[in-house]
């Protein structure tokens, strides 16, 4: 089999196994929907009494809290994708039959974790933001282009949840237990990718430092490329910001990874 046709395989099967967690999913779709309303509910509160807060109007800002919602899964803000699994293969030992395989680590986990994004993506993304969008008012575009910019986006974004999660992951090489690092990813990634609310609502000089950091890709700029804050040429060039992001954690993780298996040491065995 190709290598690219390996990575395809690896991502359906993904996708797949993900899949067949039908009452998962269904509880996940539930729990996702309950807290857009939370949320909803809060932001109509905050923007009844702070019109344009962040420079949204409530519209867009109940936009911001649904999108959210439909991404969380996906993005892996709070933990739930592969980077439990991969720190417990490398706790147990069992990585060393990962780094057996004659395919590359980091694009396996990545393909793995890409499969696991899109079913969420479908399963827990879509039908929250549906919901959301027949309660309450929503500042949806009608764009196609507009549209396809945000698939850019949230692809991106994906790319960049794989990226800081596989760092998370391969600190377990030197610390073995990752729950503690875990804890601190997931505070990180919901305070600075806007889950919690929008970074431009926190003070200028705070939301200004906030959107420069990668989290900033997983929900902020795909909220703010659907809202259209950006129009022209300008909605592409926002796009170079999670793209770089991107690539320089990607880098990162391969010479973490390089720089982790070079003594690998697998006890008891």
């Amino acid at each position: 089999m190709r290598t690219s046709g390996l990575y395809r395989a690896v991502a359906g099967s993904s996708f797949r196994r993900y899949a067949t967690y039908r009452v998962a999913t269904a509880a996940g779709v539930f729990t996702n929907t309950i807290f857009g309303f939370f949320m909803s509910y809060t932001f109509i509160a905050l923007w009844d009494q702070r019109p344009d807060l962040g420079g949204y109007d409530q519209a867009q800002a109940l936009t911001f809290a649904w999108v959210g919602q439909g991404l969380l899964a996906a993005t892996a803000v709070i933990g739930g994708g592969f980077r439990e699994e991969l720190q417990e293969r490398i706790r147990t030992g069992e990585v060393s039959i990962d780094l057996y395989r004659p395919v590359d680590l980091q694009m396996w986990w990545l393909s793995a974790d890409l499969g696991r994004a899109v079913f969420h993506l479908l399963g827990r993304g879509v039908v929250p933001l549906a919901v959301g969008a027949l309660v309450f008012e929503l500042a949806l575009p009608t764009d196609p282009l507009r549209w396809l910019l945000f698939c850019c986006a949230v692809l991106l974004a994906l790319l960049v949840s794989f990226a800081i999660n596989f760092l998370v992951a391969l600190v377990a090489f030197w610390l073995l237990d990752g729950n503690g690092l875990n804890m601190v990813s997931n505070l990180l990634g919901m305070f600075c990718s806007g889950m919690v609310m929008p970074l431009t609502v926190f003070p200028e000089q705070l939301g200004t430092f906030l959107q420069w950091l990668p989290w900033a890709a997983l929900l902020q700029v795909p909220a703010d490329v659907l809202l259209g804050r950006y129009s022209g040429a300008g909605a592409f060039a926002v796009l170079l910001f999670p793209l770089v992001w991107a690539v320089v954690l990607l880098l990162l993780g391969r010479a973490v990874q390089a720089a982790a298996t070079r003594r690998v040491v697998v006890q008891g065995g």
